[in-house]
């Protein structure tokens, strides 16, 4: 199996998990957080729902300064309902799809860098760096179902049931 092929099945298994968790985000308490170290509950579900889109940013372009203005914006964009969160995940999967479809194996083995001001805070192949993406969306993601239940929220089944929902 290629690499491209094993991130787009990894992906589509993914999308539908990523969905739900951002469609289950109380509408009304962006500005909640858990904790006074915490982010706000807006912010986290944001990050969540834009992060399928650093995957096509990986394939398209060799590094990301997050230090420098505009670089990093559009991954940081502030949605606010949960038709906007569920429209990002949406369109940063299938962004991911079409860059990998027509990416090579070749490619994802060439190095990407993550730079914070100038300065490579980490370096690694590509479909390395891909598979981090990955990784950190799930923590992230399951990070946003344990705000959606202390808020008030009821938790969607992602590997298996939750509490609020049997249908897994």
């Amino acid at each position: 199996m290629k690499l491209t092929e094993l991130f787009i099945a990894d992906m589509e298994r993914e999308r539908e998990k990523t969905r739900k968790a951002v469609e289950a985000v109380p509408e009304g308490r962006a500005d909640w957080t858990p904790h006074e170290k915490a982010m706000p509950l807006g912010r986290l579900a944001s990050l969540v729902a834009t992060m399928p889109a650093w995957i096509t940013m990986m394939i398209q372009r060799d590094e990301i300064d997050v230090a420098q203005p505009g670089q990093a914006s559009q991954f940081a964009r502030q949605l606010t309902t949960r038709a906007e969160l569920g429209t990002s995940v949406d369109e940063g999967f299938a962004g991911a799809r079409a860059a990998l479809e027509a990416a090579t194996d070749e490619h994802l083995m060439k190095p990407w860098q993550l730079k914070a001001a100038g300065r490579v805070v980490q370096e690694a192949p590509r479909h390395v760096m891909m598979r981090d993406a990955l990784m950190h969306l799930a923590h992230h993601r399951g990070q946003l179902t344990t705000y959606v239940r202390v808020a008030g929220g009821k938790v969607p089944a992602i590997y298996g049931p939750s509490a609020d929902d049997q249908s897994f």
